[in-house]
């Protein structure tokens, strides 16, 4: 099969483990300890049923839409990944071209291949930087800095990560980046050092040295003085904590689980969805990351009132399988099946996208 003729995510994934060492597949795919909330992202939107609107004219479906007061092509931005390298040796600067081709949104990881300076100058379109707040201040203001610099629309938060989960498959295949890929942003960092022994993860190595376990809400107002952006909160999954997060600034939201990679048995992030968009009551944007598959699933979230939603492992797929045009059919495959499930539930905008569309059956939570 070519990667052309996958006709969904999920032929992608299959076709990944060709392309892909079993280190690097296990590196993108697996989840922390039992791998439950991993399972659990992809099965409440199974829960989830839709009930569509009938004799309404969808001769025409817009998927346009607006995120912070920048255009979308869809309702879709490029979840943050690290080490894009290991899936193609573009990495980054591929995934940001179809990005921008696609007309959707991509959040840089502080650990990507690519620099963020080489990243921004390929991407045209809505661009955020993902950090953390470090224990070495100033190294989180260069960081701050350089995205501004470069162009960057918003800083994205990851709060959900004082400390990383652990993976047991990371541990079992002893990962490590292979020789010449390297953390991009980070290699003029003086002090900063991250070693390729066997059984660490340079991932691993760099959280123990430099990410801050002792950071609270009034961080958020030091970040933010660090430059005009506007500050997204990534991985939010209680009511209370996206109030607080609306309390000290944050003008987006993204309901998320790491992808299942940090607490076992957290909450699906669909799950979390509705009582945190009932707490922000719009005074956030609020988008969902975690689980997306189809494009029902990013249905489903709208429907919950999510703005947008961000995609993770199937990018890495398309781009382990044929780069830049791998990506760019990960996003058109899913443009189209969003287009079909909005025209059949009777949605010819996204402002059509509302509550009634969604009810749950039964409750069929993931077992292991």
């Amino acid at each position: 099969m070519s990667s052309l003729s996958a006709i969904n995510l999920w032929e992608y994934e299959q076709l990944a483990k060709e392309h892909l060492s079993q280190m690097a597949f296990d590196y993108y795919s697996s989840g922390a300890w039992d791998e439950v909330t991993l399972r659990d992202n992809l099965a409440a939107f199974i829960r989830v049923k839709l009930r569509p609107k009938m004799l309404v004219d969808v001769s025409e479906v817009n998927l346009t839409t607006k995120i912070l007061g920048q255009s979308l092509q869809l309702p879709l931005l490029i979840a943050p990944m690290a080490f894009q390298c290991l899936a193609h040796s573009e990495g980054e600067i591929a995934t940001a071209l179809a990005a921008a081709d696609s007309g959707v949104g991509m959040v840089l990881s502080t650990l990507a291949t690519k620099s963020l300076e080489a990243v921004a100058t390929v991407a045209n379109g809505l661009q955020w930087f993902q950090l953390y707040i470090h224990k070495d201040q100033g190294l989180t203001r260069a960081l701050v800095e350089r995205a501004y610099k470069a162009g960057y629309k918003a800083l994205c938060l990851t709060v959900d990560a004082p400390i990383l989960g652990k993976r047991e498959r990371d541990h079992q295949n002893e990962f490590t980046l292979p020789p010449g890929l390297y953390p991009a942003n980070l290699t003029d960092i003086s002090g900063l050092d991250i070693p390729q022994a066997p059984g660490e993860s340079g991932l691993l190595t760099y959280f123990a040295q430099q990410i801050n376990p002792a950071v609270t809400w009034p961080d958020l107002q030091w970040l933010q003085s660090l430059s005009p952006l506007p500050l997204v909160v990534k991985g939010i999954l209680r009511a209370d904590d996206a109030v607080r997060a609306v309390e000290y600034g944050s003008q987006a939201i993204v309901v998320s689980n790491h992808g299942g990679r940090q607490l076992d048995g957290a909450i699906a992030s669909l799950d979390a969805l509705p009582e945190i968009i009932a707490a922000v009551d719009g005074k956030a944007e609020v988008l969902l990351d975690g689980g997306i598959r189809r494009g029902t699933d990013i249905l489903k979230a709208l429907a919950y009132g999510a703005k947008a939603v961000l995609l993770g492992r199937p990018v890495l797929w398309g781009l382990s399988v044929a780069g830049q045009i791998g990506v760019s059919h990960i996003i058109s495959l899913l443009q189209d099946e969003l287009n079909v499930a909005m025209a059949l539930s009777g949605c010819a905008t996204i402002a059509d996208i509302d509550s009634s569309l969604v009810s749950i059956i039964g409750d069929h939570r993931v077992s292991i």
